[in-house]
């Protein structure tokens, strides 16, 4: 079983910066890959950035030069710098883990609110 734990989201003006975290415990998992996906009101989720297991990253294209996705290996942890904000960057922000299983792992996700 794989718990996450996110932390880091809120209020933020736009322009302004926030940095999200992403720790996954449990046991007997070996991790593919770790992401973040959003989901905005009445919206599908969505992937906005990923990191494998080799370091390889993925970003959608509208957070390419405002995010970077970062990971800890020792700490099991990911993390996602936030900057340039944008009022459409606004939704709950969902950490993912790939596993070798068919489905992913979720976290309970982080209200991400950009406004003035």
């Amino acid at each position: 079983q794989v718990q996450l734990v996110e932390s880091g989201g809120g209020l933020v003006q736009p322009g302004g910066s926030l940095r999200l975290s992403c720790a996954a415990s449990g046991s007997g998992f070996i991790i593919r890959a770790m992401g973040w996906y959003r989901q905005g009101p009445g919206e599908q989720r969505e992937l906005v950035a990923e990191i494998t297991n080799t370091g390889r990253t993925d970003y959608a294209n509208s957070v390419k030069g405002r995010f970077t996705i970062s990971r800890d290996n020792a700490k099991n942890t990911v993390y996602l710098q936030m900057n340039s904000l944008k009022p459409e960057d606004t939704g709950v922000y969902y950490c993912g883990l790939q596993t070798w299983a068919p489905a992913p792992y979720w976290g309970q996700g982080t209200q991400v609110t950009v406004s003035s």
